[in-house]
């Protein structure tokens, strides 16, 4: 089994049709050693390869405003969260450095990746807000504020550059 980097859950090198069946699939995923995915059942575990991310977010609802802002997520197999402390939007950026790499964790370890559409939805949102960061200045490090582009959610910060 696979899934390819825009999400699509492959079975015998051929795409799953039935979105029941792929939600089914993604309950029992699991995330071990930090690279290795595999389904779970009591009687069975079954290596998968993932080729990103295990799932993309293809949906974002914004509720509030301002440092009270709510963000919550989708995924292409129906799970919802909000963006907060446990679930963090990560920016990295891609192999070859050309363009952001925006994820979040969904659970367990599991990442999704987040849709340009969203993505672009997110950067709508972006503000600028001061934030303190640690700089090493020769051998002492010293702390220093800093202009940061991100968005807030749950009452914190997440940076998106």
């Amino acid at each position: 089994m696979l899934i390819s980097k825009d999400g699509v859950w492959h079975h015998d090198g051929k795409p799953i049709r039935r979105p029941a069946m792929v939600r089914l699939f993604a309950s029992i995923l699991t995330l071990e050693n930090g690279s290795d995915y595999f389904l779970v059942t009591p009687v069975e575990k079954v290596g998968i390869k993932v080729e990103d991310c295990p799932f993309l977010i293809t949906e974002m609802d914004v509720s509030g405003a301002g440092t009270d802002q709510v963000i919550e997520f989708t995924t292409n197999t129906d799970e919802r969260f909000q963006i907060n402390h446990d679930h963090p939007i990560i920016l990295s950026s891609t192999d070859s450095g050309a363009e952001p790499h925006p994820t979040a964790h969904v659970r367990s370890g599991l990442m999704g990746l987040i849709s340009r559409p969203v993505f672009y939805r997110l950067v709508e949102l972006a503000i600028e807000f001061e934030v303190e960061v640690e700089v090493e200045v020769s051998a002492e490090a010293e702390r220093k504020t800093v202009s940061q582009l991100g968005v807030w959610s749950s009452g914190q910060f997440f940076k998106l550059g």
